[in-house]
């Protein structure tokens, strides 16, 4: 590609990234000042409380968002791919196999796994607060409206769900110039409400924000929560690195995302130090009166962007959860060609939108939905900061002196943010922990039960060799054809061809084991993709590598063995897989309600013939009962 050619591609990529990446942190200024003097934290609406209050703002993005994830998280990228799932791939390789006596790298996992859980929570709350807190502003013009403000949030969060199934690829081409001209027209509002109170500069500076904690205690410990709500989003960007790149997301950050919202921030500071009572929406209170329908119809659909960023952030996550074991098999659709890991899930994304409408319903304002977010985010945060220790302890051999220093600032500072949200918790707090526990616990009993499965199977099968030597002294009849079986383990006979043998006692002429093998990288290189291995009696043994961010497709992998001896043709081929039912018992493992959850789980999985892409009229399912 040409030096013009690529730099356009990055243009591109980083005005899509504004689209995608940053509509959630962006649209903070809607309501993350406001709240910090909300009538419920009965703050004084004085020049410098407002100072300090900024200066936390400010020194929150710059060293959570500017350093923490731009500067250092982001280099922790797994092949291109980010979030938490792909840091903890990184930080602890041995997660599939953990060294016995490191009870601390088991729990850890676990960690990283609650993490990733808590994150489904944040993604329910970010589209219906900053849905909500858009559309408020046309309060601000009239009372008139307040009735129509939950519907009409409810009817643009339909509208916006409904529009994911063309890709964060598409969306993001319409959605990037439109947040362009956000952050533009929210810069230029900020210099407005600057040039009314110069002072407010002052707030750049960092012990104004210090100053202001110490002095009011208790009360600006309770404000950090609310603080807090300016730097939302900020694991949404390390979340979707993989689908725009590093480079991209940094361009967009310091060049339009960062300026813009400081000057907006003190905008809103400097108004309100003019005019206390404007304390009721700083924001729209900026715009002159001629202006204010536009910018409210702006800031809806900016606010409709901003829910983008944790949307396509679970499709990934979930994504990266299936792939790893965590998740039980779902529909992924690939929505680019060119970009990968530009994914669409149904299923994710319905949930989503189902609760994103029933919090707007229940909640019916952006001030009460503000109360139950943010304890998610911080407790996602405090993990991610825990897991990149390790990892840099591995990737780039740091001491642990100096990457326990560089961790310990920000785990104090986000410790702090989430001792603050931690107050919020009868207020609605609970919510995205309850939603994180639930996630969580299905996540852990699903591992947990495939490997109990795993185990279970292992016990009762039989070794590749010993069923060779049984065909040496007895073979059955063969048929014309290739009989390809699924297996999960490559030197075991599958399950399904010793039932196949037991009752209809013929074996096709061609026999393969294929054995899908998910690695711990989110991308593979082709070559060594796949190892073929000719065995006696017409019987092959296939694995073929994917990553946990690809899809598998075993036709494909079939045809591809053709350059390896193995005669595949699809019309002679059938397909023979292993149907488990599973059923609870009294063997030691899990819980008998986990053991049921999980067979509900495995019920309502994906169908191994849509997940591995294998044509249904070839396929065979062979059912089994499985006590665990």
């Amino acid at each position: 590609m040409s030096t013009s050619g690529h730099s356009s591609r990055v243009s591109s990529l980083t005005i899509a990234a504004l689209g995608v990446v940053y509509g959630d942190i962006g649209t903070s200024p809607l309501y993350a000042l406001k709240e910090c003097f909300s009538s419920e934290l009965g703050l004084p609406v004085v020049k410098e409380n407002l100072i300090g209050v900024l200066s936390l703002i400010i020194w929150s993005l710059l060293l959570i968002v500017s350093i923490k994830y731009i500067v250092f998280v982001m280099r922790a990228d797994n092949r291109g791919e980010g979030g938490i799932l792909a840091l903890l791939s990184l930080a602890f390789p041995e997660r599939r196999n953990p060294v016995k006596g490191k009870k601390w790298v088991g729990f850890m996992i676990g960690l990283g796994v609650f993490g990733a859980a808590l994150l489904y929570g944040d993604g329910m709350i970010t589209p219906a607060v900053s849905v909500l807190g858009a559309v408020e502003g046309l309060e601000v013009a009239t009372p008139k409206f307040h009735p129509f403000i939950v519907p009409l949030s409810a009817i643009i969060l339909l509208g916006l769900f409904s529009a994911q199934y063309q890709g964060s690829s598409a969306v993001g081409r319409i959605f990037g110039p439109i947040m362009v001209v956000w952050f533009v027209t929210i810069g230029l509002l900020g210099i407005k409400g600057i040039l009314l109170h110069l002072d407010v500069l002052n707030a750049l500076f960092p012990w104004h924000g210090g100053e202001f904690v110490l002095l009011h205690g208790f009360l600006g410990f309770k404000v950090m929560g609310s603080v807090f709500l300016a730097v939302t989003g900020g694991e949404a960007l390390y979340a979707d690195m993989g689908h725009f790149g590093a480079r991209p997301i940094r361009y967009a950050w310091f060049g339009m995302v960062l300026p813009a919202l400081l000057l907006n921030y003190l905008g809103q500071g400097a108004l309100m130090i003019d005019d206390a009572k404007a304390n009721e929406n700083p924001f729209f209170r900026l715009a002159p009166g001629w202006a204010l329908y536009p910018l409210v119809g702006l800031a809806t659909i900016a606010a409709v962007i901003a829910s983008q960023a944790l949307i396509s952030g679970a499709f990934s996550l979930t994504m990266q959860s299936i792939q790893m074991g965590f998740l039980p098999r779902m529909t992924i659709d690939h929505t680019s060609e060119r970009e990968r890991g530009q994914i669409y899930m149904p299923q994710v994304n319905w949930a989503l939108a189902i609760a994103s409408i029933v919090l707007v319903l229940e909640f019916k304002s952006s001030s009460a939905l503000a109360a139950a977010y943010g304890i998610a985010v911080t407790l996602t945060m405090l993990a991610t900061t825990t897991l990149f220790y390790f990892a840099a302890r591995r990737l780039w051999k740091w001491s642990p002196w100096v990457a326990g220093s560089i961790c310990s600032v920000f785990f104090l500072v986000e410790l702090s943010f989430f001792g603050a949200n931690a107050l919020k918790i009868l207020n609605g707090g609970w919510y995205p922990l309850a939603v994180g526990i639930v996630l969580f616990t299905l996540m852990n009993t699903w591992k947990t039960g495939r490997r109990l499965l795993w185990e279970r199977v292992r016990e009762s099968a039989l070794p590749i060799d010993n069923f060779l030597q049984s065909m040496d002294r007895r073979e059955p009849a063969r048929v014309r054809g290739t009989a390809v079986y699924l297996t999960g383990n490559v030197e075991a006979t599958p399950l399904a061809l010793l039932h196949n043998l037991k009752h209809n006692k013929v074996l096709h002429e061609r026999v393969v084991f294929l054995t899908v093998i998910f690695d711990d990288t989110p991308h593979l290189e082709e070559v060594n993709r796949i190892q073929v291995e000719q065995l006696r009696k017409g019987c092959w043994r296939v694995s073929t590598h994917y990553g946990f961010m690809e899809d598998p497709n075993v036709v494909d992998v079939l045809k591809r063995c053709r350059d390896f001896g193995l005669d595949y043709h699809e019309g002679e081929t059938t397909f023979f897989l292993s149907r488990e039912t599973i059923v609870a018992s009294r063997n030691p493992g899990m819980a008998r309600w986990r053991e049921h959850l999980f067979a509900l789980m495995s019920r309502n999985a994906q169908s191994a013939t849509a997940f591995f892409r294998i044509p249904p009229s070839r396929v065979v399912e062979l059912g089994m009962q499985v006590e665990i």
